[in-house]
């Protein structure tokens, strides 16, 4: 029996395998939610260099910077992180969370990505079972981490994430793997041009800006997978999970409740939770 056949028959082998390869997934997206707003930056500072200093020496002296350059360091001792320390998880509870060079605090939002990565891989499999729609479920779920902490961390949804995101949704549409094609290419329109107009009659009233372009962007991608029907659920969803949010951060956090909140962790939540049972979701509410 091979590894396919063994997927298919055995729910406790593929919830395993499942759990194993999330754990995998959420290191390499450690990099990406910690790289991606350094690059983004570093290109802008590159790109505003070029237009106000022509010719400067110093432009094309900038180091390589990407998600596979350079390895990864401690950022205090610069010590080198070995691949033994780089094991999901279990790194981690080997060195006690701490730097084997300095001895400096390990973050424990790395093992937690990696656990959460896991655990949403795990349901997201179950959900779908053994399919090609799982497969597909997987990529959207691997993708809404990293925008949802970026976002979080940053108040920026990176083009690099979210456009991808947009065709990968669209061309999923070719195969009806959630949605069809009409209703994707709907649902990508509906999405942007919903948060925009939002937006325009936000800034009209009050003169401000109340949300990113990024956040049109996220929505259109959310679309594109999920088609228009399900739009209206995931502005539900995202408002609850960003009212509980919100009160959880001004309740324990301190946070003041003055301060501007990013939209997208919430839409990226939403999409997520949509996508497993926006169908259920909506059964219910019309039945």
């Amino acid at each position: 029996m091979d590894v396919l056949q063994l997927l298919e028959s055995s729910q406790l082998f593929m919830i395993i395998t499942s759990g194993a390869f999330g754990l995998v997934v959420g290191s390499f997206l450690n990099v990406v939610i910690h790289r991606v707003p350094i690059m983004l930056h570093r290109s802008w500072t590159r790109d505003c260099r070029e237009h106000l200093e022509p010719g400067s020496q110093d432009i094309q002296a900038t180091d390589t910077y990407n998600l596979v350059t350079p390895a990864s360091r401690c950022p205090r001792c610069d010590h080198r992180i070995s691949a033994f320390e780089n094991i999901p998880v279990l790194s981690y509870l080997f060195l006690k969370g701490r730097c084997s060079g300095c001895g400096t605090a390990i973050s424990l939002r790395y093992p937690a990505v990696e656990i959460v990565t896991a655990i949403l891989s795990v349901i997201t499999v179950l959900h779908f079972g053994y399919s090609i729609q799982s497969l597909a479920a997987l990529a959207f779920t691997w993708t809404m981490i990293p925008l949802f902490l970026i976002d979080f961390d940053t108040q920026l949804l990176p083009d690099t994430i979210t456009l991808p995101l947009l065709w990968a949704g669209l061309l999923a549409s070719l195969f009806n793997l959630f949605v069809d094609s009409q209703t994707s290419i709907i649902g990508a329109v509906a999405g942007y041009l919903s948060l925009w107009s939002i937006y325009q009659l936000f800034k009209l009233a009050t003169g401000k800006e109340g949300m990113g372009f990024g956040d049109f962007k996220l929505l259109a991608a959310i679309g594109a997978w999920l088609g228009w029907q399900a739009l209206p659920v995931v502005i539900l969803f995202s408002s609850v999970v960003g009212a509980v949010m919100g009160i959880t951060l001004i309740l324990f956090k301190g946070r003041d409740h003055s301060q501007p909140m990013p939209f997208g962790p919430f839409l990226a939540a939403a999409g997520w939770i949509t996508l497993l049972w926006g169908d259920d979701f909506i059964n219910f509410y019309l039945g």
